[in-house]
């Protein structure tokens, strides 16, 4: 009984401790300083060692001015304790008294500190850095390598570097430091990528490129190839990386992988002329089975996304062709699948489609192959309005390959399913959950249809413009493009002016887009910025007008649209891209 007691008394108090560190933080966090500074003073009696607990409380105290009580519980716990990131705390104190003078005293005796015992620059440099004291934490460093060589800091001090806007000696720093320990190289290539895309200036990407074409020339060591050609696949120049990958496969001809997987990057951005030239290439040059069939698949799937009717025979051919020289095997499932989709969808001939498809699940397949096949199976019965079969194919694959990528693929496609058969409530339900899909390109079109779905919901309870919208994109899945089109306009001419509008005119843009209707896709997206500015279909308006200009046009032309995304729309999913192509067209960069 008395243990029982004591176990319920220690939860207890457990449980009232927790409460006044929250208590704590929501006080400090609201800048409410003298009850946080009191809250923090009692959890700091509690438990005395808690760094955390005394820095909030010196921080509370400076807040409040109250430099005096600062420096005291300071130096209190420095002649305790002895411990170098005090001196800094000290100096800081001073620092906000504006008394530079003392502050610069106890942040060299800081530094004095790390000349002595190299492993005090832990401390030190995290206290520099909290402070934003960033020359001192890089001295601190620089200082600590100094004293013992075995130290390595390149990383830390390449991101001080960064911060203090000395771009050069950031990418030299990091650069030096991904050749010297390549096991850090990912972290240190996710770095660059922040400053290319997301904080870096308009010069960042020539000096990096500069840089590794440097690197390049004085060091034959393919390291620095496979940087250069990493720093143009983040530029989406393909055939300026290719280069790079046709020197290292030519210096050391070991496999072609990386070659095959640039023109899959190529092939999902759209530069087709690349993807032959990479594919061409892999093919001309490999007797690996599974490369060939990987860059053939490839190359197939490409010639058939551009096809018109007229191509079907020869396509059709090819696949023959290509599955009577490799063989039906696992090793050739993707060829398989290629010739299923392409019968079903484009020959119009479902029945044929299944049939390969079930022929290739009795094959011993390993549990993603089987996910693929069945995907593609269910995809048929989807195309031929045969809902409920392909849901129960979708939920298998969910089932058997949970939280995967895959999965999640199958997850969006059965709330596609649910949105096609327009239940609209279930679908609704799925697009929500997959919002947050780690995937960003499913999560990115789940929100799509989750917008599409509430707002036409919202606008018009009955959902009956919804039901024809939805027609219209199940249509356009079944690749009925001219019906497509035409329940489209039907739904402009009896929907005019209705929430569905702006979003149905970004449907026919795309489909005209793809035909290659550039005019007619144009004047869709054209009407959504005159007349629909406010809704938010109309970064995407802006964003797709501009890429038809920039890859098709006149690229003069897509340099106001993209800046205009930048200046009004910097929530948009095509920020990122849209800036940095406006850059280029601008001539800011020399890529």
């Amino acid at each position: 009984m008395k243990k029982i007691v004591l176990l319920i008394h220690l939860f207890l108090s457990l449980f009232a401790f927790a409460q006044n560190e929250q208590l704590a933080q929501y006080y400090y966090d609201k800048g409410d300083f003298e009850k946080a500074k009191i809250s923090y003073e009692e959890l700091l009696q509690e438990i005395p060692q808690n760094s955390q607990y005394f820095l909030r409380t010196i921080d509370c105290y400076q807040q409040l001015q109250q430099f005096e009580s600062a420096q005291k519980a300071i130096q209190e716990l420095f002649e305790k304790y002895n411990q170098g990131n005090l001196l800094v705390e000290l100096g800081y104190n001073f620092q906000l008294q504006k008394n530079d003078v003392k502050a610069k005293i106890y942040y060299e005796q800081a530094l004095d500190r790390i000349k002595k015992n190299p492993n005090d620059v832990y401390g030190i440099s995290n206290a520099f850095e909290r402070k934003v004291l960033l020359e001192y934490a890089l001295t601190s460093y620089k200082t600590a390598v100094e004293v013992d060589p075995n130290f390595n800091f390149n990383y830390q001090i390449g991101l001080l570097y960064g911060q203090l806007s000395n771009i050069e000696m950031m990418i030299s720093t990091f650069l030096d430091e991904a050749y010297a320990n390549p096991q850090n190289s990912i972290r240190i290539q996710n770095q660059l990528v922040r400053f290319m895309v997301d904080e870096g200036d308009a010069n960042f990407n020539e000096i990096l490129r500069k840089a590794l074409i440097v690197r390049t020339q004085r060091n034959q060591d393919l390291f620095w190839n496979h940087y250069l050609s990493w720093f143009y696949v983040q530029q989406k120049e393909f055939e300026k990386a290719f280069i790079q990958e046709k020197a290292i496969y030519k210096r050391n001809p070991e496999s072609l992988a990386m070659i095959v997987n640039l023109g899959q990057l190529a092939i999902e951005e759209e530069n087709e002329d690349a993807a032959k030239e990479i594919l061409g290439f892999v093919l001309q040059n490999t007797q690996d089975l599974e490369l060939l069939i990987q860059a053939n698949s490839y190359v197939l799937t490409m010639k058939i996304e551009k096809a018109s009717e007229k191509d079907f025979a020869a396509i059709s051919t090819a696949l023959d062709d290509l599955l009577k020289q490799f063989g039906i095997s696992p090793f050739t499932l993707s060829l398989q699948l290629i010739q299923a989709h392409f019968t079903a969808f484009n020959l119009k001939k479902p029945e044929e489609g299944k049939l390969i498809v079930k022929k290739a699940l009795e094959l011993q397949l390993n549990d993603y192959e089987m996910a693929k096949a069945k995907m593609e199976l269910a995809d048929i019965l989807l195309y031929e309005e045969k809902f409920n079969q392909a849901l129960l194919y979708y939920s298998q694959i969910e089932m058997d390959l949970k939280n995967d990528v895959v999965a999640h693929e199958a997850s969006l496609k059965a709330a596609k399913t649910s949105y096609f058969k327009t239940d609209f409530a279930w679908a609704l339900k799925q697009f929500k959950e997959l919002k947050s899909a780690n995937t960003q390109l499913i999560a990115n079109d789940a929100l799509e249809y989750f917008l599409l779905i509430n707002d036409n919901t919202v606008a018009d309870t009955s959902q009956t413009a919804l039901k024809q919208f939805a027609k219209g994109d199940y249509l356009r899945f079944q690749k009925r493009n001219q019906e497509a089109i035409a329940q489209f306009q039907s739904i402009l001419k009896n929907y005019k002016g209705q929430e569905i509008e702006a979003v149905t005119l970004l449907r026919l843009g795309k489909i005209y887009e793809k035909q290659g209707d550039f005019g007619l896709a144009l004047g869709q997206y054209q009407i959504i910025i005159d007349q629909h500015a406010d809704g938010i279909y109309v970064d995407e308006a802006l964003y797709f007008s501009a890429e038809i200009y920039n890859k098709q046009l006149l690229s003069e032309k897509a340099k106001p649209l993209y800046e205009k995304v930048l200046f009004h729309h910097q929530d948009s999913i095509y920020f990122v891209e849209a800036r940095k192509k406006f850059r280029q067209l601008r001539g800011d960069t020399n890529l």
